[in-house]
């Protein structure tokens, strides 16, 4: 079973309390979910932790194209026969 690793707070509370907020999440690297009417609207995490994910993101993007490349057949088709095929002439 996943531990929650994170708060929640709602937005009227999370406004009421930004500095905290921003604070609690910077040096203490919490992360603060923000709710808005009982539901997750938003999200507070440090600059740590966006950076570790943009890199994950990256990477991402990385191995998808190293599997692009691997698996292209080679076969292009120009603009005027995409539209031809969905019926756009």
């Amino acid at each position: 079973m996943a531990t929650e690793r994170h708060t929640s707070v709602p937005v009227a509370e999370f406004r009421a309390n930004l500095g905290d907020a921003i604070s609690r999440s910077a040096y203490a690297g919490e992360r603060i979910v923000i709710t808005k009417h009982g539901k997750p609207a938003a999200a507070l995490i440090s600059a740590d932790d966006l950076e570790y994910l943009e890199e994950l993101e990256a990477s991402a993007d990385v191995a998808a194209l190293k599997e692009a490349r691997a698996n292209d057949d080679g076969v292009r088709y120009s603009a005027a026969e995409v539209h031809a095929s969905l019926g756009l002439d």
